[in-house]
């Protein structure tokens, strides 16, 4: 009998160490999160007037640190653009939904050096909303960092992709704010 006790114990503690190698598998595997990041401003100006403003997929003037806007396609699905930076860098983007009638524009990115944005994946969309003769205008996206395996250098990590998308959404929200506003 004690055989059998004693074979049982082994067979437990073979099973308890290959559950335990399989359970901690997936998070040693882990590679990047989703990151998202959501913002909003208040504009002291028509649905309308805000909306010509970002509606336009082809004008990104209102972008603080673009220089040059060049694109094909108009607001049309698969549209493309190309931002140039004042820094020289360059983002290629496309239009993946548009409904002019609810003021949301959706797009992606196609293509960009993480050393201008630390980002891979992105996609966002940007809504204007009538809010009793102003404007609530929301600027979402969602991301992957820069560096899509483990362990990413500082430049290319989840916070550095996050503080860059918010620092772009928040000068251009305001940029857009003070246009809007003709401040």
């Amino acid at each position: 009998m004690s055989f059998v006790i004693a074979r049982r114990a082994v067979v437990v503690a073979a099973l308890s160490l290959v559950s335990a190698g399989l359970a901690s598998a997936p998070a040693l595997a882990h590679g990047p999160s989703r990151q998202k990041v959501v913002e909003k401003i208040e504009i002291d100006a028509p649905a309308d007037k805000v909306w010509a403003i970002v509606g336009n997929f082809q004008d990104m003037s209102w972008l603080p640190p673009v220089a040059k806007t060049e694109g094909a396609g108009g607001n049309d699905v698969g549209a493309k653009r190309t931002l140039t930076l004042k820094d020289g860098g360059k983002i290629e983007e496309s239009v993946t939904k548009y409904d002019a009638a609810a003021k949301s524009i959706a797009y992606k990115i196609d293509n960009v050096d993480v050393k201008v944005l630390p980002v891979n994946n992105y996609a966002a969309t940007i809504t204007v909303k009538d809010v009793g003769g102003k404007s609530e205008v929301e600027w979402k996206g969602a991301f992957y960092r820069g560096f899509m395996n483990n362990d990413p250098p500082p430049e290319l990590s989840d916070e550095a992709a996050l503080k860059a998308v918010t620092d772009v959404y928040k000068a251009g929200l305001t940029a857009l704010k003070a246009k809007a506003e003709g401040k």
